[in-house]
């Protein structure tokens, strides 16, 4: 079974730049640590200071293991680190979910038959 970590942050959201450099660093970490990046998402229209990242992982196991990568890659201290000290992140909650099945990746169609 595929999990997706949904991490939500609550982000200074006069340092969106900054946010996006530590997401954008997050694309070369986290696949190299063993996880499947979904994506990061910063708000571009309603709210402005909250923002996601989705990682998906093979099971619990698997996120153990790559939480154990983390701790050991500098890379992955360095943007830790990076953050910390700009303080634009202000909360961080995380949240394990699993897909329902038929419902991911589903492409929209380019036409809607007419129901009878």
């Amino acid at each position: 079974m595929t999990i997706t970590c949904f991490i939500r942050y609550q982000i200074d959201p006069f340092q969106r730049e900054a946010f996006n450099d530590y997401a954008r660093n997050w694309g070369r970490i986290i696949p190299r640590c063993g996880g499947h990046l979904i994506g990061y998402f910063l708000p571009y229209e309603g709210t402005n200071d909250v923002a996601w990242g989705l990682i998906a992982f093979d099971s619990l196991a698997a996120y153990e293991t790559y939480r154990a990568r983390l701790r050991s890659d500098a890379e992955a201290r360095e943007n830790f680190l990076f953050a910390q000290t700009k303080r634009f992140i202000l909360r961080e909650e995380r949240t394990f979910t699993e897909v329902v099945e038929g419902t991911l990746g589903v492409a929209a169609t380019d036409s809607v038959e007419a129901t009878e």
